[in-house]
């Protein structure tokens, strides 16, 4: 039941606390944004570029981030920011690890991470370039390793930043408590790359996944000054859902917004004053509040020795076994 009132409370928001109408002056900023071609990446991009940042559009499809690129610069020509086509290929850790070494080629700083992009309920079989279950590959483990290959530079940016506005956005869902299984990862289910586990069951793993990655992240960069926080962007009339069948849209889509509340959710996320190093490990509600996760997900995030079960530590050791080659 308290699952469910925390999904009603998180569908009907109030207003958003930070927009492009409050958001300040962005140059001199550097961010990278993944899946930025259309719904809330794209919106987050435009809003984070129209106030002069500088951010690296990480997504597949050359063509269709120049594109969106393109789209973006015109609609905004009194900008003095700039984006940046990053390649990268969230089915191939391959991709991930080149992604990762050009921009660390190209910049000496990184502001905010926003690993915005994730795939929901593909063809059941489906799976990444390495073999892996496409869901739990693209939502966490490649963001996993972008992130653990980019977290000198967040660290090195945090040592000459005011304290905690370094950060690093890991996006989740309210399936991270509706629908994952208690304390959120069961890792002996998902570590078997032969079996077949529902779309649904995989995709509220990941999404947990997101949440155990980002608190275990806390936990460890806290005395770095790197924030790291996580959490449902909203539910969003985007391309996400589009694998499931149209009946399934169309109940779902009196419930949906705009992605551009979402954007506000991440953009609260990863540039709020109200966020803190304090904060870090946080649940973000819609469209920029702090909020609360399901209890034994909570407890995950705490060591045994802390009065929790240590699963966020658990899975952290197990996604660094699975990407230990690309390190």
């Amino acid at each position: 039941m308290a699952n469910f009132l925390q999904f009603l409370n998180e569908c009907w928001p109030p207003r958003p606390k930070l927009t492009e109408k409050e958001l300040g002056d962005q140059a001199g900023k550097i961010f990278i944004v993944t899946g930025t071609t259309a719904g809330v990446g794209k919106e987050l991009t435009s809003i984070l570029y129209s106030k002069n940042g500088k951010i690296y559009t990480a997504a597949r499809s050359s063509d269709r981030a120049q594109k969106v690129n393109s789209e973006i610069t015109r609609r905004y020509p009194e900008s003095k920011g700039e984006l940046v086509f990053l390649k990268l290929d969230l089915e191939d850790l391959n991709s991930v690890k080149a992604a990762a070494e050009e921009f660390l080629s190209k910049e000496s700083q990184l502001d905010v991470l926003w690993n915005n992009a994730a795939v929901m309920l593909p063809a059941p079989g489906s799976t990444t370039k390495q073999g892996w279950d496409m869901q739990l590959g693209v939502n966490c483990l490649a963001p996993f390793l972008f992130t653990r290959l980019l977290t000198p530079m967040l660290k090195a940016t945090a040592a000459i930043s005011p304290t905690g506005s370094v950060r690093v956005v890991f996006v989740a869902s309210s399936a991270t408590y509706l629908f994952s299984p208690k304390r959120g990862i069961e890792l002996a289910k998902i570590s078997d790359k032969s079996r077949q586990n529902p779309p649904l069951y995989m995709y509220s793993v990941t999404k947990a996944g997101n949440a155990l990655h980002a608190m275990q992240f806390a936990k460890m960069y806290k005395k770095d000054g790197v924030v790291a926080v996580s959490g449902n962007p909203g539910n969003l009339n985007s391309d996400l859902p589009r694998n499931m069948s149209w009946w399934e849209r169309l109940l779902m889509r009196p419930l949906q917004y705009a992605p551009i509340y979402g954007a506000y959710t991440e953009l609260y996320g990863g540039l709020s004053p109200d966020i803190s190093i304090n904060e870090t490990g946080a649940w973000l509600m819609p469209w920029g509040r702090i909020g609360r996760l399901r209890h034994d997900l909570e407890l995950a995030a705490k060591s045994k020795e802390e009065g929790g079960t240590g699963i966020a530590e658990d899975f952290w050791v197990w996604s660094e076994e699975q990407v230990r080659e690309y390190l």
